[in-house]
């Protein structure tokens, strides 16, 4: 049999509570839209999508709880991770200021700096390890690995809705702000946003 109703329904509801709460992904969309274009934030949007996997198969598998417990490789992760934020912030806030057209950058390269943040992000890890395993059912016939993996799917796919959305809604603060004049406002907002992000990140304590 499959896991019980009693719990997937409950999960559902708190993963679409999750995903209408504006975090840190919502400000990387928003970041990555308003610097770059709508095209820019939908390839994050898809890739962290696709990083996210990554996150899911080591929560099927059991990997994810070795970096929970493994203090070193986790802190690691995320100076890593954090690190790799900030770089992007500060290459974006200098970028328009030194002259260079930002707006020209190819969206594969959102899509590829995308999935390495979130590969990268260990935020994602402990999300799944301390949520997940709530709507469990170890009674049910299917595989407990089976169970996390199709509960990570729809994760996924619901707060991938939600990054869509914050795009959509940030290309159209884009246009208005294109009517007036911005200058390197934009820019540097954008850059500060993801600075602060890496910062947030690297400050976090599990």
């Amino acid at each position: 049999m499959l896991p019980s109703l009693e719990l997937w329904i409950p999960f559902a509801i708190a993963t679409v509570a999750f995903a209408c709460v504006p975090g840190p992904a919502i400000l990387y969309m928003t970041a990555q839209t308003l610097a770059h274009g709508r095209k820019a934030g939908l390839m994050s949007a898809l890739g962290v999508h696709i990083g996210c996997y990554v996150h899911i198969m080591a929560a099927a598998v059991g990997l994810a709880s070795l970096i929970n417990h493994a203090p070193m490789a986790y802190t690691a992760m995320k100076f890593v991770g954090a690190s790799y934020l900030v770089w992007l912030g500060v290459r974006m806030f200098l970028g328009w200021s030194n002259g260079g057209d930002e707006a020209d950058r190819p969206a594969s390269a959102s899509l590829r700096d995308s999935i390495i943040v979130e590969v990268l992000n260990p935020k994602t890890v402990l999300f799944f390890l301390t949520f997940l395993p709530q709507f469990v059912d170890p009674s049910a016939v299917m595989p407990l690995w089976a169970q996390f993996l199709i509960l990570g799917i729809f994760v996924n796919l619901v707060f991938s809705l939600a990054d869509v959305a914050s795009v959509g809604i940030a290309s159209l603060a884009l246009v208005r702000l294109k009517g007036g004049y911005t200058g390197s406002i934009v820019p540097r907002t954008c850059g500060s946003i993801l600075i602060g992000l890496g910062l947030t990140l690297a400050g976090h304590h599990v």
